[in-house]
């Protein structure tokens, strides 16, 4: 990433206060760590169906949950934790550790939201725009967008989690935002006759994917193919049904604490996301690994001509494999 390097100080000294966080001790023997890019939210449900899932055929884990990407990204550099969210290719190209995405959780269908003064993104070109990090999804979307479209945004400002950035929006405190598909439908709902959603071109890049060092997954083979085969079962099984999800949420989990009128909206969310393709049945594997060599070169994370770059350098596929079978 582009600006991935500037936050190494705040990741450092962040990471401590992240390890302190965790629910039982960090050096509990045989606990995977697992580190989230983000608090628990309607977005994560399915991730905790399939924790609970994987617990269940005896996986042992505990999650933090970090502020953002790179923070989560630098906790499994540096060793602190075992596993992470994020989509970290320029980390995995440029760093010595052995890094490798496991499996894809989500792709990147996010929307530019905007005030009626904007109708189009070429209307953008040299206009401020609010994005979630430095460097995480949104912000490649950002670049992807001055590339095909040939405009430069403004200044950027980051706002973690689409929510906020959409309280930002009502409030007019932002023109202009990328946010995901579910709360692209609550502006639109609640508010439609003020806002544009602007048209989008395709991405089946990744949004979220689950990776770790590659010494560290083969040295812990039996723990990785429980978790990414509860991973597979439940996104097929979502696939078929999208309610499952509410069905198999854990009410004394972190997403049963949640608020009712984000529980209650569960089957929406889930339903909304399955037909607008977020999730692949498959955990995307080498399919998606192409989808995201082109995006992210774009994006300005990976280097290289695109012909050089090796799935096996950023995917470790022996799990999907095994879970495939």
């Amino acid at each position: 990433m582009k600006t991935f390097l500037r936050k190494l100080g705040a990741a450092a000294a962040a990471i401590p206060l992240a390890v302190a966080l965790l629910a039982s001790p960090a050096e509990a023997a045989g606990k995977i760590k697992i580190a989230l890019a983000e608090t628990p939210s309607d977005e994560l449900a399915a991730f905790f169906v399939a924790l609970d899932r994987a617990k269940a055929n005896g996986l042992d884990y505990e999650w933090t949950a970090f502020s953002d990407e790179e923070l989560a990204i630098q906790a499994v550099l540096s060793g602190q934790m075992d596993i992470g969210f994020g989509t970290p290719y320029a980390a995995m190209q440029r760093s010595k550790a052995p890094i490798r995405i496991v499996f894809q959780l989500s792709k990147l269908k996010f929307f530019p939201v905007t005030s009626k003064k904007y109708e189009k993104l070429e209307d953008l070109d040299g206009e401020p725009i609010m994005l979630h990090s430095r460097g995480g999804g949104t912000d490649s979307i950002a670049n992807v967008i001055e590339d095909k479209v040939g405009i430069k945004f403004g200044d950027r400002s980051y706002v973690p989690g689409s929510s906020n950035r959409v309280a930002a929006l009502m409030a007019g405190q932002t023109d202009a935002t990328i946010i995901d598909l579910s709360n692209k439908n609550k502006v639109m709902k609640i508010a439609g006759e003020k806002f544009n959603v602007l048209p989008m071109f395709e991405v089946e890049a990744s949004d979220e994917a689950l990776f770790a060092n590659l010494d560290w997954i083969k040295n812990n083979e039996a723990d990785v193919d429980i978790f990414v085969n509860a991973l597979l079962s439940v996104w097929q099984d979502m696939a078929k049904d999208p309610t499952i999800i509410s069905r198999e949420t854990d009410p004394n989990g972190p997403i049963g604490q949640l608020p009712p009128e984000i529980l209650g909206n569960l089957d929406e969310f889930y339903t909304a996301a399955v037909e607008g393709g977020l999730y692949d049945p498959n955990g995307g594997g080498a399919k998606a690994a192409q989808a995201d060599f082109d995006w992210y070169s774009r994006a300005g994370q990976l280097e290289g001509d695109l012909s050089s770059l090796n799935v096996e350098d950023f995917w470790y596929l022996e799990p999907l494999k095994n879970a495939a079978k």
